[in-house]
């Protein structure tokens, strides 16, 4: 057997010894864990894992390597991957590179080999924490020192945001949306390229104004990394346009949505990430199982006295899944409609935000 190369140590002084791929680099970040069985390429490129070491409990990783089609952002910002047991040798007639050639060229560092059991039952008893991947031989006291000096980051979704305006145009359109980049996915714009929309991704700190002068017919506020009440810009953006236009956020677009109406958010112990989780839309009693990222949470009870109403609720905790306001135009929801790999139940929350729209287009003709 050979010996370790790398390690990890957790903000608790517990460290795991394991084998290195992707890039061979020192990083500390907040470790979370992923309960997906499937979606890897989606998770490791969504941006919303930026400055966050991910911890897979699905044990085999890599064994369908990546393909070019399947990026959720163009340059990957997670801050490193641990799983069980990684394959180098993918098989699927569409990949075109290993998992591991594509962290190291994103510089991602990756650590095999460990008990990803054990490190989930720690997250979920204890908490998300801060940890550190290094060189198996760097000096105990000197590993723990930096994690627990880390600080996390405040300015993740200035840093993911695109830094100027860009268009997803589709043939035979019928409506115009811009969509606030707080690290959006892709498959959220191929979906309202799908229903015809075409799309302007804008910066995160774009101003109400400049939203208005693109003449918009809906207003989309994207997902992304970190505490919703960093973005103020977005959700100053949301105060000024609710009720102008028709308004649709998800996941961190709806935790922002939800602060510019007077609600309040939370840090969850260790968030939502997977993709089984289940909620009820609570006006049609269904359930939908749900692919989920987060760390902060809407608080159901600060919605009492907004114009907010509960549309959604997570059955394993209770956490608010989804808000509306009629009078204002605007709804969203905490989880991803969009996800893939992950169920489809939810796709219809798209076609609530085209039939908003052409609500307000027949009213404005």
């Amino acid at each position: 057997m050979k010996p370790y190369n790398k390690k990890i140590v957790l903000e608790n002084g517990q460290e795991f010894y394991g084998y290195g791929f992707g890039a061979d680099k020192e990083a500390v970040n907040e470790i979370v864990f992923n309960t997906s069985m499937v979606g890897y390429q989606e998770i490791i490129s969504d941006p919303s894992y930026t400055d966050q070491m991910v911890c897979m409990t699905y044990p085999l990783i890599g064994n369908y390597g990546v393909t070019d089609e399947d990026y959720e952002t163009r340059i990957p910002t997670m801050g490193g991957l641990i799983v069980r047991e990684y394959n180098d040798l993918p098989s699927n007639f569409r990949y075109t590179k290993t998992l591991s050639e594509v962290l190291d060229e994103y510089d991602i560092p990756g650590i095999s080999g460990v008990d990803t059991r054990m490190i989930t039952r720690i997250i979920r008893d204890e908490g998300s924490q801060k940890v550190m991947i290094c060189d198996a031989d760097v000096p105990y006291e000197e590993a723990l020192k930096k994690v627990r000096e880390y600080v996390i980051p405040t300015d993740m979704v200035s840093r993911v945001s695109c830094k100027k305006r860009w268009y997803s145009r589709t043939p035979n359109h019928k409506y115009d949306v811009v969509a606030i980049d707080c690290g959006i996915k892709h498959n959220i714009i191929r979906k309202l390229n799908e229903k015809g929309c075409n799309v302007t991704v804008v910066p995160y700190n774009t101003t109400a104004e400049e939203i208005l002068n693109m003449r918009p017919d809906g207003l989309f506020l994207s997902n992304g990394p970190g505490n919703p009440e960093d973005v103020q810009e977005v959700i100053g953006v949301v105060r000024e346009l609710k009720g102008k236009l028709p308004i649709f956020g998800i996941c961190l677009g709806h935790q922002m949505i939800s602060l510019a109406l007077g609600a309040k958010t939370f840090k969850m112990k260790f968030g939502h990430r997977g993709g089984n989780h289940p909620v009820m839309n609570l006006s049609s009693g269904k359930i939908e199982i749900t692919s989920q990222n987060h760390s902060y949470a809407v608080d159901v009870n600060s919605l009492e006295g907004t114009p907010l109403s509960l549309t959604h609720k997570n059955l394993l905790d209770d956490t608010a899944e989804g808000v509306k306001s009629e009078e204002n135009k605007l709804f969203s929801v905490q989880y991803h409609p969009e996800s893939a790999p992950g169920p489809q139940d939810s796709a219809y929350l798209f076609d609530e935000f085209i039939a908003l729209m052409e609500k307000e287009v027949g009213q404005n003709a």
